[in-house]
């Protein structure tokens, strides 16, 4: 096999299919987010509008004070890993902080949300013995490649099909150890699981509950708890995972559960073993804005409204978007092609950076803008997103929605 024609093979038909990736090269402004500057074929200023870093608090003096502070303190790095170097206070008061945000008796950190699902579930899955897996079908790739990596039995259960769960439960021994894995607010659609219903059959057929609650953290809930907090359910769910890199502003994830189930993962996991821990600056800075959202709801009310506001304007003029009870706005093109063209010329012309999302994140035929509104976004800046789609919409020759479904 000659390997670099295999290589450039299989790039020229990701280019040819319009699902070739290329990377925005941007430097966001300290302070002032959205605002960027692109370094790449548009240079100049651009506004971000597909960031996962949902409220700014990337940017929110508290949690860069905090960071300095730490960075002054401890230096850059942590050592290593937590088993040999690494742990350092500012990581067990960032533990600390995620136990009490999910009401749990202890968290465990991890280097992403990535590697916390493919950590945990690979470990819990695969060590508890003939533990069987029950996956929604559409959980994230790191839950999907923390079960593979298990090796544990799994089934794919219909997404948010409670009848198809239940089937699936009532086909297994009671007494065979189960455990139900599924997300809260699924990114691409933006829908959310009936948590309460599935933690009712997580009940009557004796499994255990993991709840992915990266694009919830920070959101929902008073606390920012996400969206078992806000009803009422985390004292019921076994294990919840979050990030630390979505609304919280800086990068990491976590899973909080009890004592034991931490210690347990703490103890087997390679991914945590073998893995250096995140540094001391990060913890700190995580650690400023959890706290500051557990006393503040200003940023998730003016977030919600903006989001409002954005699905609103959408619906004027007919462009369709995914409807949803969450903070996810998915603008439907439904071709690969006008999909980057749009997103190109977005950034080019308006200087408006919403990334494409193509196959293989979403299936064929649903590629879409995925816009994430945030409380930094003006009224300006709406004004200027809605008049650019709707010229592209136009140039594209793409369907809008009929008045009666606006």
């Amino acid at each position: 096999m000659n390997y670099q024609d295999y290589f450039k093979t299989a790039l020229d038909d990701l280019r040819e299919q319009g699902n070739y990736r290329v990377f925005a090269e941007l430097e966001r402004h300290c302070g002032s987010f959205p605002r960027a500057t692109s370094r790449g074929e548009k240079n100049g200023d651009v506004t971000i509008w597909c960031s996962n870093d949902y409220l700014g608090m990337g940017q929110h003096p508290s949690v860069l004070n905090a960071m300095h502070e730490a960075l002054d303190r401890c230096g850059a790095g942590a050592g290593g890993t937590r088993n040999i170097s690494g742990t350092t206070h500012d990581h067990v008061l960032l533990e600390a902080e995620l136990a009490d945000l999910h009401g749990k008796e202890a968290a465990l950190l991890f280097t992403s949300g990535y590697v916390s699902n493919w950590a945990a579930l690979g470990t819990l899955a695969g060590r508890i013995p003939d533990c069987i897996v029950l996956s929604d079908a559409l959980n994230h790739a790191s839950m999907i490649e923390g079960i593979r990596q298990s090796k544990a039995d799994r089934l794919i259960w219909a997404h948010n099909d409670l009848a198809d769960l239940e089937a699936k439960l009532a086909a297994l021994p009671l007494e065979r150890p189960k455990l139900i894995a599924f997300e809260s607010v699924y990114s691409m659609d933006g829908d959310i699981a009936p948590i309460k219903d599935i933690c009712d059959l997580a009940d009557k057929y004796n499994a255990m509950t993991y709840l992915d609650e990266v694009h919830a953290v920070g959101l929902y809930g008073p606390r920012g708890g996400g969206i078992a907090e806000r009803e009422g359910l985390m004292d019921r769910l076994t294990v919840i995972e979050g990030t630390l890199g979505k609304a919280f502003g800086v990068m990491g994830g976590y899973i909080a559960a009890s004592a034991e189930l931490c210690d347990f993962v703490r103890s087997f996991a390679s991914g945590f073993i073998f893995t250096t821990a995140i540094p001391p600056a990060v913890a700190a800075g995580a650690a400023a804005s959890i706290r500051h959202l557990k006393t503040s709801d200003v940023e998730r009310q003016v977030q919600q409204e903006k989001v409002t506001d954005v699905r609103a304007r959408l619906d004027a003029i007919g462009i369709p978007h995914v409807e949803n009870p969450s903070h996810i706005i998915p603008v439907m093109v439904g071709d690969p092609h006008k999909c980057k063209f749009i997103s190109d010329t977005l950034l080019k012309e308006h200087g408006i950076y919403i990334q494409p999302i193509n196959y293989p994140t979403v299936p064929k035929g649903t590629e879409r803008l995925r816009i994430t509104p945030s409380p930094v976004h003006s009224a300006a800046d709406v004004d200027a997103l809605i008049g650019a789609l709707e010229d592209l919409w136009a140039q594209c020759q793409l369907a809008r929605m009929p008045l009666a479904a606006q």
